[in-house]
């Protein structure tokens, strides 16, 4: 039954300009299913769906392509376009993105599986990080905690397209070596 509702949301996605959850019930309910707003949020997060620009609407529905071990290169360039702000406190770090893309952003931390991070949650246009610890949530904050590293988070794609999955000590080491003899901040 789930499997046969889930291929079902992505045949409608597929089909139309789908922007809310209230919009899947609709759709499956009319095609037969019966389904609630409940059992839509658990599908999307199953299906791993995310919010792309629309046609005819500002922001649809769409299946996020499945990545191996590299987060996409288009992928590190919406992350860095979207983000508008990064704030932590303690072991949190939300970030805030132009509306509808928090997803997106939350896909491309999560797929760079960054070993300081134990999940993530996305909303319309906020996305909390959950960070092992204060001090992984300090390493992964700019001084100024404005915007989150993006040099770290492009070094560690490389990494991880050269699979060389680094211990998090090495990764450390490493990436404090090429931050201090390639930024200038």
């Amino acid at each position: 039954m789930r499997s046969n509702r889930q291929n079902e949301i992505l045949s409608i996605i597929s089909e139309k300009e789908i922007d809310t959850q209230e919009q899947l019930v609709f759709e499956l309910n009319a095609r037969g299913y019966d389904a609630t707003q409940a059992t839509v949020s658990r599908d999307v997060k199953e299906l791993g769906l995310i919010k792309t620009k629309g046609v005819s609407k500002k922001y649809k529905y769409a299946a996020a392509e499945k990545v191996n071990t590299v987060t996409s290169g288009k992928l590190l360039n919406l992350f860095r376009e979207s983000v508008l702000s990064v704030r932590s406190a303690n072991n949190l770090i939300v970030v805030k993105t132009l509306s509808g893309n928090a997803s997106s952003a939350g896909m491309t931390v999560d797929q760079l599986g960054l070993p300081e991070i134990i999940g993530s949650i996305a909303g319309d246009d906020t996305l909390l990080v959950v960070a092992d610890s204060n001090a992984d949530a300090k390493s992964l904050m700019v001084a100024e905690a404005e915007s989150i590293v993006t040099e770290k988070i492009i070094f560690y794609y490389i990494i991880r397209k050269e699979n060389l999955i680094p211990s998090k000590k090495e990764y450390q080491d490493t990436y404090e070596k090429i931050y201090a003899e390639h930024l200038d901040y």
